[in-house]
C-alpha cells in the first residue's frame, strides 16, 4: 500500500471536500502542509493577519456555499484566528481551520509557544479534534469537513507539526458526506399549524437567515394570509427582492414599518427566525415558530407551537391546508406604514448643509452606483445600520456584516475573501474608520493577492456607534474619540487607488470615480460625527437620557457638541 506523507493526505482531503482556497500565514510547524498546499489545487491567500484570515475564509464560505480553509502555525499563529472564527461559526459559514501544534515529544511540558487550542477553540466550533496519530488524518479531517458542510459552522483539526510530517498508509478512503434530507412537521402539526393561522385576523410573518431559498415561498404565504412579511438583518437578501408584501426589519437597528407590523399583530408566524431581543416582539399574539433546528425553538420569547422543518419543505406543504384569505385591512394598513417609511428613509438620503455629508447620503450613492450584483459589507456599528437600511437587495446582490458576533473590523477582511471567491464580481467594503484601523495591515493582501475590493471609510473621528450609545444612556461620550490619519494617503502609499472628500458636492463623482476602478481602490469620506441612528420606536427613557446627555455636555462646556448634534440631525 502506498505511503503518503499526513501534511499531503489532510490537503488531499481538504480537496476532495471541496476546498479551494486556503487562507494564513505560513510558519514553523506549518510547513509541510503549506508545501502540501502549494502541490495541491488549493489556492494559499497570504494574509497579514491570521483573524483577517479567518473573516475571509468566513466570507468566501458564506457567499459561495463552499468549504473554505484557514490554517495557521503552533501558539499565536493558530490562536490569531479565534475571533474571525467566532464570526464565521455564528454566520453559520462552512470553515475549517488546520491549527497546527508543537511537536508531541513536547505536549503539556509548557513549551515555548505551545497553546491548548482544543480547550479554546471547542467554544466557536462543531468539531474540534486532534490528529493524535498519522492513521487518523484522513478519518479525521473528513469528519471535520463533513461536520462543517452539514452543520454550517467551523470545524477545527489539530496537528502536530511532527505529526504533519510523518509517512503512514493511504489506510481507508474516509470522505465527508453532504446529503440533502427533506425536513418539515409531521401531519398532524402543519394541521395545527393551519388551523392556528386560519383563525388568526392579523397575521404577520417573521422572517430569518432560515428562510435563504425559500423567498417565492414566502410570497406565495404572504399572498394567501394577506400577511405583511418582517425580516431579520440576516434575511436581507432573501426576503426583501421583489416582495411586495415587505415591511423591512424591526429591532434596534430596524424601521418603523417592521416594528408595527410585528407590534400590532395577533398572530406571527416565525419562520426560520432566531432574533434574539424579546422586547420586540409582540405582547399579546400567539406565536408559532418554524425552525430547522429543535433547539431554536421558543429560546428567545415563548411560543404557543414550535415545529421542525425547513422553510421551504414547510411551506410547499403548508399551503394547501390554509385558507385562501380575502379580508386585507391589516395589511394595507402595514403598507400605509411602509409607503410613510420609504419616504422618510429617502429625507435622510440627501446632502447636508454646507457641505456637511450624510452617512445615508454616502450609503444611497453606492447603492444607485454599485452593480446590480454587487456583494457588500459593512463594519459592525453604524456602517451595519446604513447598509442594511440604505442598500437595495435585488436578488443578486448579497450582503455580510456582523450581526450575531458584532464584532469590529470585519467588513475588509470579509471582502477579501468574497472578492477571492468571485474574481469578477464587484465587492464594496462599508468601513468605520476604527474598524479599518483594527486590522489596517490586511490592505496589502488586497494588493499582494491582487484583489480589486473597493474600500469605503465612514471617517467621523470616533466610535461613533458606542459614542451614541453613550449618549443614549445619559452619560458623557468617553473615550470614544479617533485620532486617524489621511486614510487615502495611507491607502495610496500601499498601492490603491486612493481619495479622500470632505465635501457633499464632490461626493457622487468620487463614489462613481472609486466603483469604476479596475483595481483596489479606495475612498475615505468626513462623515457626520452627530449623526443619530434612530430606532423604529424611540422609548421616552430615550428621550429623557439623551436630554440628560445634553445637560451634561453644556455643564462640562461642551455646548458646541450639542448644538452640532441638533443641527446635523434636525436643521437640514
Amino acid at each position: 500500500m502506498a505511503r503518503k506523507k499526513v501534511a499531503d493526505i489532510i490537503v488531499e482531503t481538504l480537496q476532495d471536500a471541496g476546498v479551494k482556497r486556503c487562507y494564513g500565514i505560513a510558519g514553523d510547524t506549518l510547513n509541510h502542509i503549506t508545501d502540501a498546499i502549494r502541490r495541491s489545487k488549493i489556492d494559499w491567500i497570504h494574509m497579514r493577519h491570521e483573524e483577517a484570515g479567518a473573516m475571509a475564509a468566513g466570507g468566501d464560505a458564506l457567499l459561495s456555499g463552499d468549504l473554505a480553509a484557514c490554517a495557521g502555525a503552533c501558539g499565536p499563529g493558530s490562536l490569531h484566528f479565534v475571533n474571525g472564527l467566532f464570526e464565521a461559526h455564528r454566520n453559520r459559514a462552512p470553515v475549517v481551520l488546520i491549527a497546527t501544534q508543537v511537536a508531541t515529544s513536547e505536549l503539556g511540558m509548557d513549551f515555548p509557544q505551545e497553546v491548548d487550542l482544543k480547550a479554546i477553540y471547542e467554544t466557536c466550533s462543531h468539531f474540534c479534534q486532534p490528529i493524535h496519530s498519522p492513521a487518523q488524518a484522513r478519518r479525521v479531517v473528513a469528519l471535520a469537513a463533513q461536520t462543517a458542510l452539514n452543520r454550517r459552522g467551523v470545524a477545527v483539526v489539530i496537528v502536530p507539526g511532527d505529526v504533519a510530517a510523518m509517512e503512514v498508509d493511504e489506510g481507508l478512503p474516509f470522505r465527508p458526506h453532504r446529503p440533502q434530507p427533506l425536513l418539515r412537521p409531521s401531519d398532524a402539526e402543519l394541521g395545527a399549524v393551519a388551523a392556528r393561522l386560519n383563525a388568526g385576523k392579523r397575521i404577520a410573518l417573521y422572517c430569518g437567515s432560515g428562510c435563504e431559498g425559500a423567498g417565492s415561498e414566502v410570497r406565495a404565504l404572504a399572498d394567501k394570509l394577506k400577511a405583511p412579511v418582517v425580516h431579520t438583518s440576516r434575511a436581507k437578501d432573501f426576503i426583501e427582492p421583489d416582495n411586495p408584501y415587505d415591511m423591512g426589519m424591526t429591532g434596534i437597528l430596524g424601521v418603523e414599518s417592521g416594528f408595527r407590523a410585528i407590534d400590532a399583530c395577533d398572530t406571527l408566524l416565525l419562520l426560520g427566525a432566531d432574533f434574539a431581543w424579546s422586547q420586540f416582539y409582540p405582547h399579546e399574539a400567539e406565536l408559532i415558530q418554524v425552525d430547522s433546528d429543535a433547539t431554536h425553538l421558543g429560546r428567545r420569547h415563548p411560543v404557543d407551537l414550535g415545529v421542525v422543518g425547513d422553510v421551504r419543505a414547510t411551506i410547499e406543504a403548508l399551503l394547501p391546508r390554509l385558507a385562501q384569505r380575502e379580508e386585507d385591512a391589516f395589511l394595507r394598513n402595514c403598507l400605509k406604514h411602509r409607503e410613510k417609511t420609504l419616504q422618510q428613509l429617502a429625507e435622510q438620503e440627501r446632502p447636508g448643509k454646507d457641505g456637511l455629508i450624510h452617512p445615508q447620503y454616502l450609503t444611497h450613492l453606492i447603492d444607485v452606483h454599485a452593480a446590480d450584483d454587487a456583494a457588500f459589507t459593512a463594519d459592525g456599528g453604524s456602517p451595519m445600520v446604513w447598509l442594511l437600511r440604505h442598500v437595495r437587495s435585488n436578488g443578486k446582490r448579497r450582503t455580510l456584516t456582523s450581526l450575531v458576533h458584532g464584532t469590529m473590523a470585519n467588513a475588509m477582511p470579509s471582502a477579501l475573501g468574497i472578492q477571492k471567491a468571485f474574481p469578477d464580481r464587484q465587492v464594496v467594503a462599508l468601513c468605520g474608520d476604527g474598524g479599518l484601523a483594527m486590522l489596517l495591515g490586511d490592505l496589502l493582501t488586497a494588493i499582494q493577492e491582487k484583489l480589486p475590493i473597493k474600500v469605503v471609510v465612514y471617517d467621523n473621528g470616533s466610535l461613533g456607534f458606542v459614542e451614541m450609545e453613550q449618549k443614549v444612556e445619559g452619560l458623557l461620550d468617553s473615550y470614544t474619540d479617533l485620532l486617524n490619519p489621511d486614510f487615502a494617503k495611507v491607502a495610496e502609499a500601499i498601492g490603491f487607488h486612493a481619495r479622500r472628500v470632505e465635501k457633499s458636492g464632490e461626493l457622487e463623482e468620487a463614489v462613481r470615480e472609486l466603483l469604476a476602478q479596475p483595481g483596489p481602490a479606495l475612498l475615505d469620506v468626513k462623515v457626520n460625527r452627530y449623526e443619530l441612528v434612530m430606532p423604529p420606536k424611540v422609548e421616552p427613557g430615550q428621550v429623557l437620557h439623551t436630554a440628560l446627555y445634553s445637560a451634561k455636555a453644556v455643564l462640562a462646556g461642551r455646548g458646541k457638541d450639542v448644538e452640532a448634534l441638533l443641527r446635523s440631525n434636525f436643521d437640514d
